[in-house]
């Protein structure tokens, strides 16, 4: 059946008493819409013209079908329909007209999520009454849900405004501005306890016109953290609506004193914790009327304190990091000093006793017998251990190696190896350890600091041959080999048959006085500086080094350096 769209006064309601509902319901409310749907058409007309004569717009409709043309062209204010006619939900607020003797009528009804039903054929003044309490019902609804949503939008902003900063004063501000803005509080305050975990903060807000509280928490923070950490553990909240009414429990009594001298009407004792315990708490009191604090305000007032305490966590950590790195860099600059200032004065003295010593040797002082220049050798060889252990401190106190300390040349890497191998094949020998130098084809010339790159395999030849045992050997050689970024490169291998390095000591073998467990186990001499001079001055020619070795079988280590130079 084809549905119509009606407007009808009826100046003669159907009773007294209904005439007083329509005429009550006329005053209160200005714009209302209904659509009745019903298969009895005199049921149909006497039901429409009931809620049209108390000011409803009225549609009305006869069947499923037309009822859901209605529906989609209409929004109305309710929809009063025969329980035959019910079918899917309807936004609208939905009042069914049932006969209540029909036990399958009543069970349809159950298995419906209606909103009301009335027994048919309705008196009027009932059908009016209820029609006008389910719409002012959905409407409550309507404006709660908005408000819910108003709520949380501000406190989206409050959330956001919190986890853009790091700054613990920052986040503290938001929160009491944002609790005390969106709640229209008298009153915010915000205090965290002496935790290791955040830093120790008190702040407020307050309304125009009313004076700060002067000490926050004051004596009765060790209360308010008892009261904190139990609502904590029981994911509470302690929200009063009235404090002249509250019945407040034996272990709040301390907190309630605290807070009646400023004489709140309403309030809410918020912890803010993490893990098992709370870390702080929030207070937000209203001074001039009660308050229902709703449920979802209780959600979203935590979700706010979670990002809160997230946030302080994180800023505390972060200033505990920077605090540390600023005394690693002032102790390294101490370091640094200290060094130079050391190395300075080591110098002169060795230099001295290194000429003396020569002098001795070239017999300026007379005949020396082999006796003595035996040990004349092994005081030679100390000395000038001991300058080069100078020489790698000094170096290292002087500079980091960046690149603006090279004096860059075209350098023919076969002829510095060479000069590498023959002044180091002594020292080898000593131990009885073999030096073999295997060259690539042609010897390129790559742009390069020469002295510094004579140090960086010198320290990896001598490194070898400290940790290579007797009758083992050392093997120099070169290859020409691409850069990872495809730049023409050369590659420098060297490989000893020594001790090797434990795996997972690998990634530390380039970090400054870093010495393998094993040479320190078996009190090798050196101090750690010779690999990471190499690896700074490798770095600064825009190499790298790499590492392979086997525990008991050997080491390679592998300098790659582009031919173009840094």
């Amino acid at each position: 059946m084809r549905a119509t769209y009606v407007t009808l006064q009826c100046t003669q309601p159907g009773t007294e008493g209904g005439s007083v509902a329509i005429q009550a319901a006329q005053e209160s409310l200005v714009q209302r819409t209904a659509v009745v749907a019903d298969p009895d058409s005199g049921r149909l007309s006497a039901t429409a013209a009931v809620l049209a004569d108390a000011g409803f717009e009225v549609s009305t409709a006869s069947s499923h079908e037309s009822l859901a043309g209605l529906l989609d062209r209409h929004h109305p204010s309710i929809v009063v329909a025969d329980h035959s006619l019910a079918g899917p939900p309807v936004d609208a607020p939905l009042l069914l007209l049932i006969d209540l003797d029909d036990e399958s009528a009543a069970e349809s009804v159950r298995s419906l999520p209606v909103a009301d039903y009335i027994a048919k054929p309705p008196a009027p003044a009932e059908l009016v009454h209820r029609a006008d309490v389910l719409i002012s019902r959905a409407a409550q609804r309507s404006d709660a849900r908005q408000s819910a949503e108003r709520l949380r939008e501000k406190l989206r902003g409050v959330s956001s405004a919190v986890r853009a900063t790091h700054d613990p004063l920052l986040i503290s501000d938001y929160l009491v501005t944002g609790f005390g803005e969106t709640f229209g509080a008298d009153r915010v305050l915000f205090t965290t306890f002496d935790d290791d975990r955040v830093p120790r903060i008190a702040a407020q807000w307050h309304r125009p016109g009313l004076a700060p509280v002067p000490d926050g928490l004051g004596i009765q923070e060790s209360s308010a953290h008892r009261v904190a950490d139990r609502l904590w553990s029981e994911a509470e909240v302690l929200a009063v609506e009235d404090h002249r009414f509250h019945e407040w429990s034996p272990e709040d009594h301390e907190l309630a004193a605290w807070s009646e001298h400023m004489a709140p009407w309403a309030s809410a004792f918020v912890p803010v914790g993490e893990g098992k315990s709370s870390l702080g708490v929030i207070w937000i009191a209203q001074l001039d009327e009660p308050r229902v604090w709703t449920r979802t305000e209780i959600s979203l007032i935590q979700h706010v304190a979670g990002n809160v305490a997230y946030g302080l966590i994180q800023s505390h950590l972060m200033s505990a990091q920077q605090r540390v790195v600023k005394q690693l860099r002032q102790l390294d600059q101490a370091k640094t000093d200290f060094l130079a200032t050391v190395n300075h004065e080591l110098r002169t003295p060795l230099t001295s006793i290194s000429a003396y010593l020569d002098m001795i040797q070239d017999g300026v002082g007379g005949p020396v017998p082999a006796e003595v220049d035996r040990m004349l050798d092994i005081i030679v060889r100390n000395s000038e251990r001991l300058r080069r252990l100078i020489e790698d401190m000094l170096t290292v106190s002087r500079q980091d190696y960046d690149g603006a300390n090279l004096h860059l040349g075209p350098v023919q890497l076969g002829h510095t190896l060479q000069i590498v191998t023959v002044a180091l094949r002594p020292l080898a020998e000593l131990g009885d350890v073999s030096i073999s130098l295997e060259l690539c084809d042609g010897d390129s010339a790559i742009m390069a600091d020469e002295v510094q790159l004579e140090q960086v395999f010198t320290n990896l030849v001598s490194n070898a041959i400290k940790f290579t045992p007797r009758g083992g050997g050392i093997v120099v050689s070169c290859s020409l080999e691409s850069m990872t970024d495809g730049e023409p490169g050369i590659n420098v291998h060297v490989r000893d048959t020594g001790v090797g390095i434990p795996e997972e000591e690998i990634p530390h073998l380039f970090t400054r006085f870093f010495r393998a467990s094993n040479a320190t186990s078996a009190a090798v001499p050196g101090s750690g500086l010779g690999l990471a001079i190499a690896y700074d001055i490798v770095k600064a020619h825009r190499g790298d080094v790499a590492v392979s070795s086997e525990l008991g079988r050997g080491t390679t280590i592998t300098v790659k350096l582009p031919v173009s130079g840094p």
